[in-house]
């Protein structure tokens, strides 16, 4: 073979360099299965034995509720589970009830030691919500893994410090007034000024302090080995709390319209009628329209950008359906005198619930099959709570 076929003679193909494609993503539905009747039955008992017992067996009943909702939550085909115990729960409740009695006796008889009762309550409150948030993470478990909450002590007095802020400013420079006294006028403007400057302060840090709050909740998760992570910056609450207000004050506009309109077409009774009809419907508005959106908006919000290395979760809750269910709800409450409740609850958890889904990278078999390994099943240590209760925060 000469120089020139040798140089002819094909050779082999070369090899195109192997390229690392992407687990693929699954998409794990939500879905609710209870019903309204099943439902119905252990809320009249919780009911009865809690006003039997004047109260005592409210965290029993708090037990069976959760566990009813989180049994007939199911996250692809496996609902989740509650281990909590009720007794630890009774040990929270009955901590936050002898507070609350202690205050209400020494605010009538020594309100200074009332007052000193209430602070040392504020400032243990943030141990408090996380201990509960600990409890209700470490007793759910889904495919027999456990939950966790690992959010620090210091970063939830840091989330929820910042809310007690305009209380504090209203206790320590609004003036000492006596009840049957009039205020003199450099205590009225001094009053306005004081509420000036925590309406300023809400409008103005609220939407922080809600991000820092969700940002430490929903970024100290943990299952499987993997921590949640909220990826929502302060922006996107600014812009709830902005359309928020803008709905709120749409509705109030639409209100004095039709009172306007009332007034000039009538007499001093048809304005007086006006008057009160304005206050119904407003009171009447905010929870049917107000309430609504905010929880929709806040729900897609959060959820939507909750996420860990390889899940993510999906939301897509919509005003209109929230709406009519609330609607819905409200006019059998009130026709049945209140035994539409825990059907109204039902029906509400099913449709924002069923709106959600979690997404998956990679097996989620054999994710689990590691976690289960790690952790020891779902019958591993659930000690280490902070004091071991829950106060149902």
């Amino acid at each position: 073979m000469t120089p020139i076929e040798a140089a002819t003679v094909p050779g082999p193909a070369p090899v195109a360099p192997q390229q690392d494609t992407p687990p693929p993503v699954q998409t794990l539905p939500i879905r609710f299965t209870g019903s309204g009747s099943e439902y119905f039955r252990i809320w009249i008992v919780n009911l009865l034995l809690t006003l039997v017992t004047f109260s005592l067996y409210w965290p029993f009943a708090r037990a069976r509720r959760i566990a009813y909702f989180q049994n007939n939550t199911l996250v692809g085909d496996d609902p989740l589970g509650f281990h909590g115990d009720p007794w630890k729960m009774f040990r929270g409740y009955i901590v936050v009830m002898v507070l609350a009695i202690a205050y209400g006796a020494l605010s009538e008889t020594v309100p200074a030691v009332a007052a000193v009762l209430l602070l040392l309550f504020a400032l243990v409150w943030p141990a408090l919500w996380r201990a509960s948030l600990q409890f209700r993470l470490r007793n759910t478990s889904w495919r027999g893994v456990r939950m966790a909450f690992v959010g620090d002590l210091k970063g939830a007095y840091g989330a929820l410090l910042p809310f007690f802020v305009p209380a504090l400013v209203l206790v320590l420079f609004l003036p000492d007034v006596a009840s049957d006294e009039k205020p003199s006028p450099e205590a009225s403007r001094r009053v306005l000024w004081v509420l000036g400057a925590v309406a300023v302060y809400t409008l103005a840090v609220l939407p922080w302090c809600f991000a820092r709050l969700k940002r430490y909740q929903h970024g100290s998760y943990l299952f499987a080995g993997e921590r949640t992570e909220l990826r929502a910056g302060n922006g996107r609450f600014y812009g709830l709390l902005a359309r928020v207000i803008g709905l709120l004050l749409l509705v109030v506009a639409l209100v004095i319209g039709v009172v306007a309109l009332i007034a000039y077409s009538g007499g001093p009774g048809a304005r007086m009628l006006g008057f009160f009809a304005a206050i119904g419907v407003l009171y009447l508005l905010m929870p049917l329209i107000v309430v609504p959106y905010a929880t929709v908006a806040l729900q897609n919000l959060v959820w939507a950008n909750t996420r860990t290395r390889h899940t993510r979760f999906r939301s897509e809750l919509r005003f209109g359906t929230l709406f009519r269910l609330t609607l819905v709800n409200w006019l059998l409450i009130v026709c049945t005198l209140g035994l539409y409740w825990p059907f109204a609850q039902v029906r509400t958890a099913r449709a924002r619930l069923e709106c959600m889904a979690l997404q998956v990278k990679g097996d989620v078999d054999s994710w689990m099959a590691r976690a289960q390994v790690r952790q020891g099943g779902v019958l591993g240590d659930a000690a280490g709570d902070f004091f071991g209760i829950d106060v149902g925060l």
